[in-house]
């Protein structure tokens, strides 16, 4: 390889490093810290945090966005009910 192959190579990479630095990634909350266990499962969905949006109610009872998503649009905790 040249010395014009190998700079060209080098710029482009460094403009992909770059794009990959500035692309925006969601952040969905915490990670969940334990399972869900029933008792949270009847808090999110009809308990004191019912109305709290996912990532707050994830963040206060340790678990992660996708756990109360699943809980509250029935596809874990099916058996909870009101």
């Amino acid at each position: 390889m040249s010395n014009t192959q190998i700079a060209t190579l080098e710029h482009r990479l460094a403009l992909l490093e770059q794009k990959v630095d500035s692309l925006k990634v969601r952040n969905r909350g915490p990670k969940s810290e334990r399972s869900m266990t029933d008792d949270d499962a009847q808090k999110v969905k009809f308990g004191d945090l019912k109305g709290l949006p996912h990532k707050k109610a994830a963040v206060k009872l340790g678990l992660s966005y996708g756990q109360i998503y699943s809980a509250r649009n029935g596809y874990t905790f099916n058996h909870i009910k009101a």
